[in-house]
């Protein structure tokens, strides 16, 4: 009786290591998954902010070549 509980209580033990490092594995490739959803949207952000730029720059530029000729 006394190795049924030892080996029970080992099994245990190892059943409930393997269950945590499990949820942690889960919890480290969901915040993988978070900060990649994060750098992607940064990513369109910036392209987004550099494109109004550029047609900021170009919209100026027209306007003052428009104020020199007329």
């Amino acid at each position: 009786m006394p190795i049924l509980i030892k080996t029970a209580g080992w099994l245990g033990s190892f059943l409930a290591i393997l269950a945590l490092i499990i949820a942690l594995l889960k919890q480290v490739i969901g915040f993988i998954g978070f900060l990649t959803m994060v750098i992607k949207i940064g990513i369109v952000l910036l392209f987004v902010l550099l494109f109004l730029g550029v047609a900021l720059l170009a919209y100026k530029a027209w306007q003052s070549s428009k104020k020199d000729n007329g």
